[in-house]
């Protein structure tokens, strides 16, 4: 698959995080992607990025939503769960590079306006009182030294040890 972009890779892996059980809306892979990028990349290059990986039979359309077709999900399968996102989308350029589609297919058609709206819809979305299950938890931060739920017990009086 030739050529190869960074948006590609960061599509792939925000429709593998958003579709694991179903297939997923347009407005959720674009907080999976915002999530992997920090920041949506432009509506034409993700129309264009949408074709691409349509065409190559990487990703498909199935029940109103999209998911990873089998080729997809070989090319995401070994990624390393311990590595960091820019490592992943080494990783997951890397395959594409070495990824030849046994046929074309037609592409999935999306226009700007679909994507405008779906980024337009995640956004108000994040802006509501609801939960983004997609963003990651804050940690706390630790001012004891102690772990949470060890007891700590007070030393004996000089007077009353043994030795």
């Amino acid at each position: 698959m030739h050529p190869i972009h960074d948006v590609d890779a960061i599509l792939l892996l925000a429709t593998a995080l958003s579709s694991k059980r179903r297939p997923a809306e347009l407005v959720e892979i674009m907080a999976a992607v915002e999530l992997i990028n920090e920041a949506i990349p432009s509506e034409t290059k993700l129309v264009d990025a949408f074709a691409r990986l349509s065409t190559h039979a990487l990703i498909g359309e199935a029940g109103g939503g999209f998911t990873l077709t089998p080729e997809g999900q070989q090319i995401m399968k070994g990624l390393s769960r311990k590595a960091d996102t820019a490592e992943r989308i080494f990783s997951i350029r890397e395959k594409l590079s070495t990824y030849n589609a046994a046929a074309e297919l037609a592409p999935v058609v999306l226009t700007v306006e679909q994507l405008k709206t779906a980024i337009a819809t995640h956004k108000v979305s994040g802006q509501g009182a609801g939960k983004n299950l997609l963003v990651p938890k804050p940690k706390p931060v630790d001012t004891d030294k102690h772990r949470p739920g060890q007891r700590q017990r007070k030393p004996l009086p000089a007077g009353r040890r043994k030795y």
